[in-house]
C-alpha cells in the first residue's frame, strides 16, 4: 500500500508536553538525544491546558533505543508522561558524492526515487570550511555545490 520507489522503515515516535523547563536546558536534551542515537529531534510550540504557553518535544528513534531515551527524557526534562507510536518512515535512497566546485571539493548527499535523483543537499560542514577558507559567504558555496551536483 505504500508508494512505490521509496525505501521504509519502522521507527518510534517518543513526543511529551512541557510547559516548565529552561529552554536552554532543552537545548541541552537535544544534544544528548542525538548524541544517544535518536534519528531526528523536534520542538513545536504549542498551547497547554489553562492557557500556557509550551513546547512539544519530540524524537524518531530506533525500537532498540527506546529504554535509553526514555530514561534520559525523565531524568533531564520535567516530563511526566510520555507518549510513543510506531511510524513508517518513507525515504529517499541517498548517497554521498564529492562535487568540485570554484571552492574546492564539497560533500553532497544526493536522494533518489528508484534511479531518478529528487534531491541535492550540500552537507553544512563541508560548505563552512569551503566558505571560511574562500572568504566567501556561505550561502555562494551551498548554491555552487548544489549547481555541481545537479549537473
Amino acid at each position: 500500500m505504500l508508494p512505490k520507489g521509496y525505501e521504509s522503515d519502522q521507527v518510534l515516535q517518543l513526543e511529551t508536553n512541557l510547559d516548565d523547563i529552561s529552554p536552554e536546558v532543552v537545548g541541552h536534551v537535544t544534544e544528548l538525544l542525538f548524541a544517544a542515537g535518536a534519528l531526528d529531534v523536534w520542538i513545536t510550540p504549542i498551547q497547554m491546558k489553562k492557557q500556557r504557553p509550551g513546547m512539544l518535544l519530540a524524537l524518531l528513534c530506533e525500537k532498540g533505543l527506546l529504554e535509553c531515551l526514555t530514561e534520559l527524557l525523565f531524568a533531564e526534562t520535567t516530563a511526566f508522561g510520555l507518549r510513543i507510536s510506531e511510524v513508517t518512515r518513507l525515504k529517499l535512497r541517498r548517497d554521498f558524492v564529492s562535487v568540485d566546485t570554484s571552492f574546492g571539493p564539497i560533500t553532497v548527499k544526493r536522494g533518489f526515487r528508484g534511479d531518478t535523483l529528487l534531491q541535492v543537499a550540500p552537507e553544512y560542514e563541508s560548505c563552512k570550511a569551503a566558505a571560511t577558507r574562500s572568504s566567501r559567504p556561505l550561502h555562494e558555496v551551498f548554491t555552487a555545490a548544489r549547481d555541481a551536483a545537479r549537473e
